[in-house]
């Protein structure tokens, strides 16, 4: 059995690490499907998603900052068009997608592991995280 649901977040940072995993699991808990992988998805060249820590805000800091050192603001042939090299390049290191089990209708992650959206080109009023489950 196959479940899928479009997500919409919108974002108040250029570039930031949001937590959305109760609404996966609200998602999670819609569906008849009790237990399989739940896949995460962003459709977005410039965002993407990561498995972290949740109780140390610190940890979206330090993310990011490596992040920023790996692909500072400015220093990209992409800035010629748009401005936002840098959000390409963070986007393909951190990746699109995160494939999680979950019974029980909820997401089997560790004690101190939640479902991040990154933006890295916000503030947007749009990112869309597609969820799809598989029994």
């Amino acid at each position: 059995m196959l479940f899928r649901k479009e997500l919409i977040f919108s974002t108040n940072c250029r570039e930031d690490l949001i937590d959305i995993t109760s609404e996966i699991n609200s998602a999670i808990r819609e569906s008849t499907i009790k237990s399989g992988v739940c896949n995460i998805y962003v459709p977005h060249a410039t965002s993407g998603v990561i498995v972290n820590e949740n109780d140390d805000p610190n940890i979206i800091h330090d993310v990011l900052g490596v992040l920023r050192k790996l692909a500072p603001k400015g220093s990209f042939l992409h800035d010629k068009i748009d401005g936002n090299g840098d959000a390409h390049v963070k986007s393909a290191i951190v990746g699109p997608s995160e494939s999680i089990p979950f019974e029980n209708s909820r997401l089997l992650l560790g004690t101190w592991q939640s479902v991040m959206l990154c933006e890295f080109d916000g503030p947007k009023q749009s990112r869309k995280v597609i969820i799809t489950l598989i029994d």
